[in-house]
């Protein structure tokens, strides 16, 4: 009996453990999605104003769309021009593959440096992850979605993805926007439900 009530209160302590962990992420993703909001209302190129941030929406935070992925370099990689909705190009090189696994199915993700981006100090340690997923042109934009990463957060071979952190391209939401479209190898072969839906708003097409 007391092996019992031993093992009940184990298992009440991890599910506590459990929950105050899931509190607390779900808190930080919440400053995030604060903070993107905000962004929208000081950039003058925005495509939102403040009243329009309301019409953001989000999958609710889900820890299983947090992964780890090994990156292998491709140094050779030369760079290219990636098409945008605009018609127009950007420059990019491929930095590398991301490898790792999410609802049990292995994927693997080209990530790229803009050539224009690395040349600002402020932005040369950016990474780049355009994609699409089984979520696109239904609960998530058509043109598929951005996740932006760090050379700084790179460590041992691995980085995390957080996709609760991934969003939309300004072309969701109005047009005049080159947004790069995503390439045919970060098409996911799995529905990410996490990070921003579609915009609930009236798009400027």
């Amino acid at each position: 009996m007391r092996r019992s009530a031993v093992l009940y209160l184990a298992l009440l302590l991890s599910a506590a453990s459990t929950y105050a962990q899931d509190k607390t992420y779900a808190t930080q993703i919440a400053k995030h999605r604060q903070q993107y909001k905000q962004e929208f209302i000081e950039d003058k190129r925005s495509p939102l104003k403040a009243d329009d941030t309301a019409n953001l929406r989000f999958f609710s935070p889900d820890g299983r769309y947090q992964v780890k992925a090994k990156v292998i370099l491709t140094p050779e990689a030369e760079p290219f021009d990636m098409p945008t909705v605009s018609g127009k190009t950007k420059k990019y090189r491929q930095y590398g593959w991301l490898t790792f696994k999410i609802n049990d199915t292995a994927v693997r993700l080209q990530v790229f440096q803009s050539l224009k981006l690395i040349e600002d100090p402020k932005y040369k340690d950016h990474l780049f992850v355009p994609f699409t997923d089984g979520t696109t042109y239904t609960e998530t934009y058509g043109g598929g979605r951005y996740l932006d990463l760090s050379l700084l957060d790179i460590s041992n071979g691995f980085i995390e993805l957080d996709f609760n952190k991934c969003y939309n391209p300004w072309c969701a939401y109005a047009s005049g926007y080159s947004c790069p479209i995503p390439p045919v190898e970060n098409r996911m072969p799995v529905s990410i439900r996490a990070g921003e839906m579609n915009y609930a708003g009236a798009a400027e097409h």
